[in-house]
Formats: C-alpha cells, sequence, structure tokens
C-alpha cells in the first residue's frame, strides 16, 4: 500500500538491513592529507581539488579573536611589496654577473630556445641552493667560530633605595594560590581552562585578590609573566558579579600601541568567551567607522590607544567616559612619558572620579609613582621584581664595537644572522630608517626578513607580525614599536644593533624572548659611548653575562659585501619611491574626484589641539633634543646641512642611531633632575639588613638644632635670654637694665 502511495515504510524488527563499512575502514583507505593538494582522480567529483582557501577566508580555531580586527583593516594593498622589489634587484644583478662572466653570446651551441632553456635552469638552480656571495677561498675564514668570554662583575656597595609612597605593600603574596582559591565565577573558570593556563603566575597570584577588592594599585613585574591575564580577570569578575543597568562603557584599557592593543584585546576575548561582556577595540589603522557603530552600542570594556581615543571622544556622538568605573594603564611608564603627555592629561580629565585605577608595567619611573601619589586613592604597590630585572632564562652577550669601527655594525649583524642565528631572531633598531634598510640589505643576502615600525600601514604591520608567527619570515626587524608587550611564541635570539636610551628601554627589548619560562639569548653591539649602560646593566645582572668575540676576517668580509650592494640598496629604494609618488598622485585624483561627486562638505574631525599647536610642540621637542645632543643650534644647523648634501657612510649612519638613543638618555636625565612632587605620606627609608653596619647619622646644622629643639631645658633658655657668654659674643651690654628685658621697677606707679 506505501508503494502504491508512493511512500517509504520504516524498517521494521524482522527485516534485514544491509552492512555498512564503519567510518574507521573508510578512514584507513583513504587517510586525511592537512595542508596539501589532493591529486586530481582521488578526490569526489563534487569538490574540486585544485581549491584552496585565501589566506583571509578561513581562520584557524585559534584566530577568531582576531576576526573583528581583520575585518576593519583596509583592503586596498600596494602594486608590489618590499619582498618582490629586493628579488627583482637580485635577479637584475645575477643575470649582469652571469653575463659579464661568459664569454659572449653568439659562441652558445644552438638556436635562442636552447639557450632559454639554459637560463631557466640556470635560474633554477640558483634557486635551489644558497647564494654564491662569497668565493671558495673564504670558506675558511667564515667557519672560524665567534669566542665568548664571561664579563666580569664588579664588586659594588649595595645601595639602599627609599621605598616608595604606598599606602600598603602586598609584594608578599600567597604563592600556593590557584585560579579555583580567587572566587571566579563558573564562566571564567571555563575559559581558563580552555586557554589551558593550569597555574597562575606570581604577579596574578598577587594582583587577582587585590583587584576583586576594587583597591587602586601599582604592579611591577618581568615581561613575559602574565600581566594581562592579571588585570583581565578581576575586570570580568566585577562585571558578571555587578552588571550594568543601562548599555555604557565601564572599563577602559589604555595601551601605548596599536599591537599591543589588539594581543590584549584578543586575549580579553578569550577569558570572556564564556560570558555576556561586550569588548570593543578603538587603536588607529582600523576603520573608524566600525568603531563608531561600537562604540555607540556601549561595550563593557573598552581597549584604545590614546590618539584614537581622543578622536573618538571628540568627533563620537553620545561617546564619553563619564561612566568609566576602572582605568588600566597597561606599559604606564610608557603611558606617562613627554610623548604622551598632553594625551594623557585630556583623557584622566574627561574620565569618572570615582573610579578604580590600575597602573602595570615591567618598569617603573618617577612619573608612575606622581600619578599614583596624586590620582590613586590609597594605593598598593605589588613589585614582583626589580625595575631592571630580565627574564630569568635569558642569555645576555654584548659585542663589543672599536672606536672607529662603528661601521661595521651592519657587517657585525649580518654575520651573526647568516652564520649563527638563522631564525626567530628580532633585530631592534633605534630609528625607522635604519629598520627600513637593515631590511633590504638582508633580503638581497638572501634571508627572509620583515619590518615593523611606525612608517608601516597598519595591514602592512600586521602582515609581518603575522608571517613572523607563522614562520615564513625568519628575521624581524623592528623599532621601539614592538619592544613593548607584545608576546610572540618562539622568539630566540633578540639582537640589539644600537644600545637603547635607558636601561628600562633595554629590559623591555630583550623581554621579546625567554618569556614564560621560557630559554632565551640577547646579543648587544656596544661601542664606546654605551659603555656605562652595560656597565649598568651588568651590575644588575643576576646570572653570568658573555662577551661574544667575532673574528675581525669575518667582519671584513661582511662589510666589503655589503659596500658592493649599496647600489642594489638604492635601486630597491627608487623602486619605493616611484611607487609612492604613483600612488600619491592616484589619491589626489581620487580625492578631487570625491569632492566632485560631493558638493556638499563633510564636517572635518576635530582634535583638542589645533594644528599649529602640535606642529609646534613637535617641532619644539625635535629642536630641543638636537640641541641637546649636540649641545648647540650651530652644530645642529651644520649636521643637518651636512646630512642633506651626501650620502651617509656606514659610520655616520651609526652614529646617527646613537644619537636618537643620546637623545632620550638626555631627556630622561632631564626629567630626573627635575624636584620632585611634595607626597601626601613622606617617603620611609628601608630597613638596613642584618649583616650591615647601622651608619652614622648625618650632622645637622646649628640652625637645625634650635630650630628642633623641644626640651624643657632650651624653652628655659630661650624665655631667660642670652646667657652670659652669648651677651659677650653678641656685644651686649651686661649692665643692669641693660638686657633685653626691662626691670619692674621701671614700670611701677609713683
Amino acid at each position: 500500500m506505501l508503494s502504491q502511495l508512493g511512500l517509504i515504510g520504516t524498517i521494521q524488527d524482522e527485516d534485514d538491513v544491509p552492512l555498512e563499512a564503519s567510518e574507521s575502514e573508510e578512514e584507513e583507505e583513504e587517510p586525511i592529507v592537512l595542508n596539501r593538494k589532493k591529486k586530481l582522480g582521488h578526490g569526489s567529483g563534487d569538490f574540486n581539488a585544485g581549491f584552496e582557501f585565501g589566506e583571509r577566508d578561513a581562520l584557524e580555531d585559534g584566530d577568531w579573536p582576531m576576526a573583528d580586527v581583520m575585518a576593519q583593516l583596509k583592503k586596498k594593498r600596494a602594486p608590489t611589496t618590499l619582498d618582490e622589489k629586493i628579488e627583482k634587484v637580485r635577479k637584475k644583478r645575477k643575470a649582469e654577473e652571469k653575463a659579464a662572466s661568459a664569454p659572449s653570446i653568439d659562441t652558445k651551441p644552438g638556436g635562442p630556445e636552447e639557450t632559454e632553456e639554459e637560463d631557466k635552469e640556470g635560474e633554477e638552480e640558483e634557486e635551489g641552493e644558497e647564494d654564491a656571495e662569497f668565493d671558495s677561498g673564504d670558506e675558511e675564514v667564515l667557519t672560524k667560530a665567534d669566542t665568548l668570554r664571561e664579563k666580569a662583575r664588579r664588586k659594588k656597595k649595595a645601595r639602599e633605595e627609599a621605598a616608595e609612597t604606598f599606602f600598603e605593600d602586598a609584594s608578599n603574596y600567597d604563592d600556593k594560590l590557584a585560579f579555583h582559591d580567587m572566587n571566579l565565577s563558573r564562566p571564567i573558570l571555563k575559559a581558563i581552562a580552555a586557554l589551558g593556563f593550569k597555574e597562575p603566575t606570581p604577579i596574578q597570584q598577587a594582583c587577582v585578590p587585590i583587584g576583586l577588592l576594587g583597591r587602586d594599585l601599582c604592579a611591577c613585574a618581568a615581561t613575559g609573566t602574565g600581566k594581562t591575564a592579571a588585570f583581565m580577570l578581576p575586570v570580568l569578575e566585577r562585571l558578571i558579579y555587578k552588571p550594568g543597568e543601562t548599555r555604557v562603557t565601564r572599563v577602559l584599557v589604555l595601551v601605548p600601541t596599536r599591537e599591543l592593543g589588539i594581543q590584549v584585546h584578543s586575549v580579553a576575548r578569550q577569558l570572556a568567551q564564556f560570558t555576556t561582556v561586550t569588548i570593543c577595540l578603538a587603536v588607529g589603522g582600523l576603520d573608524l567607522k566600525s568603531q563608531e557603530a561600537a562604540l555607540r552600542a556601549g561595550p563593557d570594556v573598552l581597549i584604545a590607544t590614546p590618539g584614537r581615543l581622543i578622536d573618538h571622544l571628540h568627533n563620537t556622538p553620545s561617546f564619553q567616559l563619564g561612566n568609566i568605573e576602572i582605568l588600566i594603564l597597561d606599559e604606564a611608564d610608557r603611558m606617562l612619558d613627554e610623548y604622551f603627555e598632553e594625551q594623557m592629561k585630556e583623557i584622566i580629565r574627561m574620565c569618572s572620579y570615582q573610579r578604580q585605577t590600575m597602573l602595570f608595567s615591567a618598569t617603573m619611573t618617577e612619573e608612575v609613582k606622581d600619578l599614583a601619589s596624586v590620582s590613586l586613592k590609597q594605593p598598593v604597590r605589588i613589585f614582583v621584581n626589580s625595575n631592571t630585572d630580565v627574564a630569568p632564562f635569558l642569555r645576555q652577550e654584548f659585542i663589543r664595537i672599536r672606536a672607529n669601527r662603528e661601521g661595521d655594525r651592519e657587517g657585525v649583524v649580518a654575520a651573526l644572522l647568516t652564520r649563527t642565528f638563522q631564525d626567530h631572531v628580532m633585530v631592534f633598531t633605534q630609528t625607522k630608517k635604519q629598520a627600513h634598510r637593515m631590511h633590504i640589505l638582508l633580503g638581497l643576502m638572501g634571508l627572509k626578513v620583515g619590518e615593523l615600525h611606525g612608517n608601516l600601514s597598519q595591514t602592512q604591520r600586521l602582515e609581518n607580525l603575522r608571517r613572523f608567527k607563522d614562520e615564513q619570515i625568519d628575521v624581524l626587524v623592528a623599532t621601539d614599536v614592538a619592544a613593548r608587550g607584545l608576546d610572540i611564541d618562539g622568539v630566540k635570539t633578540v639582537i640589539n644593533f644600537t644600545m637603547p636610551g635607558t636601561v628600562k628601554h633595554y629590559v623591555h627589548r630583550v623581554g621579546r624572548t625567554a618569556r614564560a619560562g621560557r630559554a632565551g639569548r640577547s646579543v648587544s653591539l656596544v661601542g664606546e659611548t654605551e659603555r656605562k649602560m652595560l656597565k649598568d646593566i651588568v651590575k644588575t645582572a643576576k646570572s653570568t653575562v658573555k662577551a661574544r668575540v667575532l673574528p675581525a676576517e669575518v667582519v671584513l668580509k661582511f662589510r666589503d659585501h655589503i659596500s658592493r650592494l649599496e647600489k642594489d640598496i638604492y635601486a630597491v629604494m627608487k623602486l619605493e619611491k616611484e611607487e609612492r609618488q604613483m600612488a600619491a598622485s592616484e589619491a589626489q585624483i581620487s580625492a578631487a574626484q570625491k569632492r566632485l561627486s560631493q558638493p556638499e562638505e563633510v564636517p572635518q574631525r576635530t582634535w583638542f589641539q589645533t594644528q599649529q599647536e602640535r606642529k609646534k610642540d613637535r617641532m619644539a621637542k625635535a629642536l630641543q633634543d638636537f640641541d641637546l645632543a649636540l649641545r648647540g643650534k650651530k652644530k645642529r644647523e651644520k649636521f643637518l646641512k651636512e646630512g642633506k648634501k651626501k650620502p651617509l657612510t656606514p659610520d655616520e649612519r651609526a652614529q646617527f642611531e646613537m644619537l636618537k638613543a643620546q637623545m632620550y638618555a638626555e631627556r630622561a636625565a632631564k626629567r630626573e633632575r627635575r624636584p620632585k612632587r611634595a607626597r601626601a605620606m613622606a617617603e620611609d627609608e628601608a630597613p638596613p639588613k642584618a649583616n650591615q653596619k647601622a651608619s652614622k647619622p648625618a650632622k645637622r646644622s646649628v640652625f637645625d638644632k634650635e630650630l628642633t629643639n623641644t626640651s624643657s631645658k632650651a624653652l628655659k633658655h630661650y624665655r631667660a635670654g642670652p646667657s652670659f657668654e652669648d651677651r659677650k659674643q653678641l656685644g651686649i651690654s651686661n649692665k643692669k637694665g641693660g638686657g633685653r628685658f626691662k626691670s619692674k621697677s621701671r614700670f611701677r606707679r609713683k
């Protein structure tokens, strides 16, 4: 009957059911192959075997927090990348060298087709093998091993530093505290388990309980110890425990760089993945319109850089900071230095007064202490590590650069990267120009290199960072924009092209390796003018410091090779300049077309400073820096004039790099010389150690003794007037009635 109606009946108990092959047998017959193309004919007919996902078409399981960020990136790309330009110049150079070495083109046997085939084969051989940059005779020189010796540590008297002005010190934390003992909600504990966190780090054990109490705190811990989770866990718990009645922004996290903001946003989203807490990211380089729409919705947590935040405060309607309950400054010492000074004043002025403030950094400065004493209410001090402590498993090495050999720096770095440290390396330079040059130079040597600095677009910065994390490039050349807070797995070595301006910046740079208990190595090039900083680092180092010596012949070979590559570097830069000019002209044409199509004027975005004021501040600071470093206006004018006339030599480039570091060191020293602010509580002196002798009290002047002496004897002395000896010294008459006090008989009535 069912068959007549065109229906299919259900299977009864007595019916025979044909057995199907199990899933395990199917898997054994045809195993799944990941990240490889399936051969044609083996796949199903419905699926194209040649199909591949694009870079942005499919995100991996761990990349879902980055989906919002990738959606805001500008899709416009340059016609050719820098690596393509470098490869083009390299091929051209190889072709010229090959043509010069060959006797003549006509002597080759066969027709033009055979010649083309031979050229293709030669190119394939060159791509497959390493570049023949050096002769076979140089092999003995280049394979000489570097010499390593231990740096002697000079003994010096320990200086007792005065304790900072804080209401309470909570550096002695419970080291047995686990995540389930912190009174965290189940959704947060579930997210912690999903992230693979087993035990809290010391900074998390110290900060989470105090953050949950709503106390203001100032925390200092070494890089790579989990400071992001230390402030995000109490924030999320408080938001869950006390949900807001209206959709307003209640938490503000300020970070100094875009990359650090994106990283904090990614960690925060993963910790809040099982909650209803909404998190928004507002940093430069991403789409303004999508950020404005997200801010109008009133996210619970806002992670922002100062510049973009002020832009939204002045130009996004209905967005304000009046409801901020928690303010967090990540890398607080960087946020409070001169670059962000005016912006931070504007942001703190707009924030709610009744708020909890948390300051986090690996190093602390006088500016942070000033903010802690003025803005924070009864702050708690949590110093898990000292200001200058590097990671415990970091091996520090230094290479000495002689006084008249500053031009060897590029050769030394090239030798290190080609002979010793060939992958997972970060190279830090002081200027963006030198970072770009090192990218071109190392690329022409055949290394896989990327760069990260402020002159790149946000798309290029994130792309280079992603390629370095995915091991598509071996070396990342960066400025100090990458020295703060970035957590890149697997960085084995950090190389400092020049020493940074301060020890604090050195701690942040070398903190990119040896993170979260792993081992790492830092190699720093130290010139004669940078010896003082080296002494400070060796003095505070807890483990042995090594001195690496490269054979002089190796450095000389690489320096000669770099001088031969100068023409190719210039050719690559020329291609870049032409492309920039084309892009600028295209932008002008598109802007003109937009004005013609939209006759109505679009209101310009406002800023808390006028353009003239901003320009004036920048120029004043730049001129002041040059005058400080060069010791005068005339020397500055001469330096700039000579620099424009001729291309810089390797020695001059290295000198300019060190000059930039010297500028910052001069500014830091000038800030330290300023008189310190008077604080509510006097700074307590650190208690002397058990084995240390008690120092003699400092001698006080007679004036101080008299001013502070309140004993009964002193009071009686002052009431009675000067003594006989004092009268004699002062030349006061000792006759009766000639003293300070008149006799009572003169005042009697007659």
